[in-house]
C-alpha cells in the first residue's frame, strides 16, 4: 500500500464510524467495468457495487440524463410533482406489466422492505414470514425480516412476530403461513446468502399458499431486479406475480433509489398520510432510472446477461477445486470445496479482478450487465490462476 492510500485509510479512520471497518482500497474513478484506485491501478468490476451499476461507471446515457435533469431541477418535496416520477411509476408498471400496480419510491431496498412490512400492517394482521438467512436490509423493520442471526442479535428486540424457515423448504412454509399471516416475503434467489437458488416450483407454491390464507407475497427483488438474472425481477419463470415486488440497486445505475410496487388491492392499502420520504422519488434519481431502463432495452441486455452468465458457467465450473456456479444471468455464486473464498477475494483483488466472498465458500460476482466477452474470459483466466493459488500455495 501506498503513501498516499495509507494517508487515505488513516483519514477513514479518524473521521467515519467503524461500522464498515477500514477498507483497503479507495476507489477515485471509473469508466465501464473499469475502476481505478488511489494510486491509479485499474480492477476489473465484477461486484458491480454489490449487483447496483448494472450500466458500469459514467454510462454516456446516465450522465447525460443527470446533467440535464440536475440542472433543471434538482429536488422538489412531495407536496408536488413532477415528470420523472410519473414516467418512472409508468415504466414499471409497464414492466409489472400490470396496471394495477402502484409504485411508492425511497432510497434504498431496506425502505423498500421497511414500507413493504408496514403495509402489510394495513391488512389488519400482524403476523410475517422470512426466510432463514435472508437479507432484507439492516433498519430495524427491515433486520426484523432479515434471517442472519449475527446481524439481528446484537439489536434485539426486533420487531414482534416474525417467523423464519428455512429457503426453499416448501413444507416449512405451509406449516409457517396461517390466517394470522399479514405478509410472506422471500427472494427470488438469495444474495447475501450466497447466491442460494429456490427448488423449481417453490415461489409458485407460496404463491397458491398466500392465495389460501389471504397472506400479502412480496418478492424482494432488491438483487434480482433490472435484468440481472436475465429477467426484469428475477421471479418470471415461474409465471407468478406477488402482492409486492421490491426494489434498488440496479434501478437507478448507481444513484439512489428505492421502489415497492404493490400490485392489486395492495395497490390500494396506503392511504393519503400512511407513509412517506422526502427523497423518494427524486428528480435526478428518476432521470437515472428511467435511462438505465430504456438502455437496458435498447441494448437488449438482459438477453446478454443470460448469455454472459451461461459463459461464466462453462468456464468455471469444471475447474479444480470448483463444486458447483449457481444462480441465474449475472447474479452467480461460485461454490468452492474448501472454506477459502475470503483469501481467493484478496487474491484476485491482488490481481486487478473485485468479487465478493458471500461466505467462507461461496464468490459472489455481479458485474454490469454491459460487460463484454474478453471481460468475461479475463475474469475467467484470473479467477483460475487466483484459485490454482491459493490452493497450492
Amino acid at each position: 500500500m501506498s503513501a498516499k492510500a495509507k494517508r487515505f485509510e488513516k483519514r477513514w479512520s479518524q473521521s467515519l464510524q467503524a461500522n464498515y471497518g477500514t477498507p483497503d482500497l479507495t476507489i477515485v474513478s471509473g469508466k465501464g467495468c473499469v475502476l481505478t484506485d488511489i494510486d491509479g491501478k485499474k480492477y476489473l468490476d465484477f461486484l458491480g457495487g454489490i449487483a447496483t451499476s448494472v450500466l458500469g461507471q459514467a454510462h454516456p446515457a446516465v450522465v447525460a440524463a443527470v446533467t440535464n435533469q440536475i440542472k433543471t431541477l434538482g429536488h422538489v418535496s412531495n407536496f408536488y410533482s413532477h415528470p420523472g416520477v410519473i414516467e418512472l411509476s409508468e415504466a414499471l408498471q409497464k414492466l409489472v406489466d400490470d396496471k394495477s400496480a402502484r409504485v411508492f419510491f425511497c432510497n434504498s431496498g431496506a425502505e423498500a422492505n421497511e414500507s413493504a412490512l408496514k403495509l402489510s400492517r394495513k391488512s389488519g394482521r400482524s403476523a410475517v414470514v422470512a426466510t432463514v438467512g435472508a437479507f432484507h436490509g439492516r433498519t430495524m423493520g427491515a433486520l426484523s425480516l432479515t434471517g442472519q442471526p449475527t446481524k439481528r442479535d446484537p439489536f434485539a428486540p426486533l420487531v414482534p412476530n416474525v417467523v423464519h424457515v428455512p429457503y426453499g423448504d416448501i413444507e416449512a412454509m405451509k406449516k409457517a403461513i396461517t390466517s394470522q399471516t399479514a405478509l410472506v416475503i422471500v427472494e427470488p434467489i438469495m444474495g447475501e446468502a450466497g447466491v442460494v437458488v429456490p427448488p423449481d416450483g417453490y415461489l409458485s407454491s407460496i404463491r397458491k399458499l398466500c392465495n389460501t390464507h389471504g397472506a400479502l407475497l412480496a418478492f424482494d427483488c432488491v438483487q434480482t431486479g433490472m435484468g440481472r438474472t436475465g429477467e426484469w425481477f428475477g421471479y418470471e419463470q415461474e409465471n407468478i406475480k406477488p402482492d409486492i415486488i421490491t426494489l434498488a440497486k440496479g434501478l437507478g445505475g448507481g444513484l439512489p433509489i428505492g421502489a415497492m410496487i404493490a400490485l392489486g388491492k395492495a395497490g390500494k392499502l396506503f392511504e393519503p398520510g400512511d407513509h412517506g420520504s422526502t427523497f423518494g422519488g427524486n428528480p435526478v434519481s428518476c432521470a437515472s432510472a428511467l435511462a438505465v431502463i430504456e438502455v437496458l432495452k435498447k441494448e437488449k441486455l438482459l438477453k446478454q446477461a443470460k448469455h454472459h452468465g451461461q459463459t461464466i458457467k462453462k468456464l468455471l465450473s469444471p475447474l479444480e477445486g470448483v463444486l458447483e456456479v449457481r444462480g441465474r444471468g449475472l447474479l452467480l455464486g461460485v461454490v468452492l470445496k474448501k472454506p477459502v473464498a475470503v483469501s481467493l477475494k484478496e487474491t484476485m483483488q491482488d490481481r486487478g479482478v473485485l468479487v465478493n466472498s458471500a461466505t467462507e465458500s461461496v464468490i459472489r460476482i455481479a458485474p454490469a450487465l454491459i460487460i463484454s466477452d474478453a471481460q468475461v474470459k479475463k475474469f475467467a483466466r484470473v479467477f483460475k490462476e487466483s484459485l490454482e493459488d491459493v490452493l497450492h500455495g
